[in-house]
């Protein structure tokens, strides 16, 4: 008796150890340029990667690559055409970057367009020199707007006897820089994003 109730503490102490231990938090730092994939969902390595491909297709096909004149882009947004909340400005935040650092473009900043709009009228009030006020109507107009659209397609293995089930996911981004005077779309271009995972039935 003496011994089986031994063995039942034991089990115990063992099972609660291990409960602590799943318990801890671990953390560490991650290099920016890492790959980090914990699914098949959407991720920063994704954007990253989405990123640097359309910026090398915009950069490297008509018209912008034998424009001389940094020609000047509004950016219109990214629409999210998948069913999980994903931050596209993050996206559209990021091509731009990368697409000002290439100094082969400019960019209207048209987030800030009420406030360039509030500061000129507090500039025409009566507390700032006239000599100083920014000249009015000198805004420039861009030549090129750059829309895009986020998709995504989830499959999964039909039901079956199996300890796993697989689950596919696919994304889509697709790009258009559109000539504002002509409205005709003169560059296009997309990438896409495949991840299949694999599964358990039951897991933690």
């Amino acid at each position: 008796m003496g011994i089986a109730i031994r063995l039942i503490t034991l089990t115990t102490v063992l099972i609660m150890s291990l409960g602590v231990a799943g318990c801890t938090v671990s953390t560490r730092t991650v290099d920016a340029d890492e790959e980090v994939v914990y699914d098949e969902g959407y991720n920063f390595s994704d954007k990253k990667n989405i990123v640097a491909a359309l910026t090398n297709s915009l950069l490297t096909k008509k018209p912008l690559v034998s424009a001389s004149d940094r020609p000047i882009i509004v950016v219109y947004g990214i629409a999210n055409r998948t069913n999980e909340h994903i931050s596209t400005d993050g996206i559209s935040d990021d091509l731009r970057q990368a697409l000002l650092e290439s100094g082969k473009l400019r960019f209207i900043n048209k987030e800030q367009r009420e406030n360039i709009a509030r500061e000129a009228d507090y500039q025409y009030g009566s507390r700032v020199a006239p000599e100083t006020r920014i000249q009015m109507a000198r805004q420039t107009g861009a030549k090129y707007m750059l829309t895009g659209t986020l998709r995504s397609i989830d499959k999964e293995q039909p039901r079956q006897v199996r300890l796993k089930k697989k689950v596919l996911k696919y994304y889509s981004l697709n790009l258009e820089l559109t000539d504002l005077e002509t409205s005709l779309i003169e560059w296009a271009d997309k990438t896409e994003v495949i991840r299949e995972a694999s599964k358990p039935f039951i897991g933690w």
